[in-house]
């Protein structure tokens, strides 16, 4: 059975709030002595993946690389431009659109459940992010990719909550609002 079909407007709709949804998230940010600032965009990354799944999260996110690409402060601090992209939070920005992926392919397999949820914002949200960014900082910064890996751990707590904030949230709106979500029955929920 196929994804039922939905307006392209409400396709682009729900895109656009989830890029937006990201970049308000980047508005608060902790710098930190790696480069890489602690910011909650993450957390947007996570909850489109839940929420559009695997197919319009990642345009969501290539919006707003996009975005800063042409130079509009939409990244962590108000950043933009090209040069965003030759820094320490490059590898991290490219693993967020993987990661996109990752979690919708894991929270929608089959009937869409809380476990998937928790599972894809931990495995897509996290793993497959940290793998895109961890060898990118390193390459970038000069330093090795085992103490680079080691300096990143200091950001698993915050990524474990944020994972768990998306998977809470997610499920109250597949709850609140199903046809939020994509899949083949809007009716059906897995506790």
């Amino acid at each position: 059975m196929s994804e039922p079909t939905r307006p392209l407007g409400a396709d682009l709709a729900r895109i656009a709030v989830f890029a937006a949804l990201i970049v308000v998230l980047g508005t608060v940010t902790i710098p930190m002595p790696s480069g890489v600032p602690v910011t909650a965009q993450t957390l947007g990354v996570m909850l489109a993946g839940l929420v559009l799944g695997p197919r319009r999260a990642p345009l969501a996110v290539l919006v707003v690389l996009a975005l800063a690409a042409v130079g509009l402060p939409v990244l962590a601090g108000g950043r933009g431009g090209l040069g965003v992209f030759l820094g320490p939070t490059t590898g991290y920005l490219v693993g967020w659109i993987a990661g996109s992926i990752v979690v919708g392919v894991i929270a929608h397999h089959r009937v869409f459940a809380w476990w998937r949820a928790a599972l894809g914002a931990l495995v897509g949200g996290i793993v497959v992010v940290y793998l895109f960014g961890i060898p990118v900082q390193a390459l970038v910064t000069g330093v090795p990719i085992g103490p680079t890996a080691l300096s990143s751990a200091m950001f698993l707590p915050g990524d474990l909550l944020k994972a768990a904030a998306a998977t809470m949230l997610a499920v109250a709106l597949r709850r609140a609002y199903p046809r939020a979500f994509p899949g083949r029955s809007h009716a059906s929920y897995a506790s």
